[in-house]
């Protein structure tokens, strides 16, 4: 019984596949998708129909990203953002076309079910970008930050490794919770392409949108397992790049 935890995935379906087959995934598992399955590749509704299949036979727990809510925002008004259709929205758009519109409404019906944060009974916080109110996510002023936010990881990183969590400068916010996992940022803006810990901060957007693989990560003892690199199952599309 293990608890996994799988990064941003931008519509690129085949690589989810390879990576949770190398996890090799069990129904015993608890699977917590950390948002953003939509926008990059030509597979958006690929993705969302397989989990939507997925929660049928696996104890699933989907968070929203901020671009499961623009893609929402889109299904509901049909109006179009410039800045979403530059950052994988065009994409998106284009692979819903060959969607039946029965299809396409049981995908936006599953988008609007999406919670935007998950606290287990170990105190460990699943969200897609991170918070800003120093009393949690319960707290939070702006409930699009926890989709949105970037300080809480860009926090982690600048923080002094050997600062003790007693000091009465430590940032509060990672005092919180015991371990906090977040997608949203990928770690190939360092060059990186594996999953990043920062103080009690689990990073696991591994790029796929980008060039890097779909990562899957076991809460417990960290071990992960990656996709190849997302670009090589779509040569002729440019993803987010």
């Amino acid at each position: 019984m293990r608890t996994l935890v799988i990064g941003d995935i931008h519509g690129a379906y085949l690589p989810l596949m390879q990576a949770l087959d190398r996890a090799r995934i069990s129904p015993l598992d608890t699977l917590i998708f950390l948002g953003d399955y939509v926008d990059g590749w030509s597979q958006s509704p690929e993705v969302i129909e397989y989990l939507i299949n997925l929660r049928s036979s696996y104890n699933c727990i989907f968070l929203r990203g901020n671009h499961d809510d623009l893609c929402l925002n889109w299904l509901n008004t049909q109006q179009h953002n410039s800045l979403w259709l530059k950052n994988g929205g065009q994409s998106t758009i284009e692979a819903y076309k060959r969607i039946t519109q029965p299809t396409l409404q049981h995908h936006q019906s599953f988008l609007e079910t999406l919670p935007s944060y998950h606290l287990d009974s170990e105190n460990r916080l699943f969200v897609h970008a991170g918070f800003t109110n120093l009393n949690g996510v319960n707290f939070e002023y702006f409930p699009e930050m926890l989709y949105w936010d970037r300080t809480l990881w860009e926090m982690a990183m600048a923080l002094n490794p050997r600062m003790s969590p007693k000091d009465p400068a430590y940032p509060k916010r990672l005092l919180i919770y015991n371990e906090i996992f977040i997608g949203h940022t990928p770690t190939t803006r360092m060059g990186i392409t594996i999953p990043m810990n920062a103080a009690n901060v689990w990073n696991i957007d591994t790029g796929a949108a980008y060039k890097g693989p779909v990562t899957v990560m076991n809460v417990e003892t960290k071990e992960f397992w990656q996709s190849d690199d997302a670009y090589t199952f779509y040569p002729n599309e440019n993803g987010r790049n």
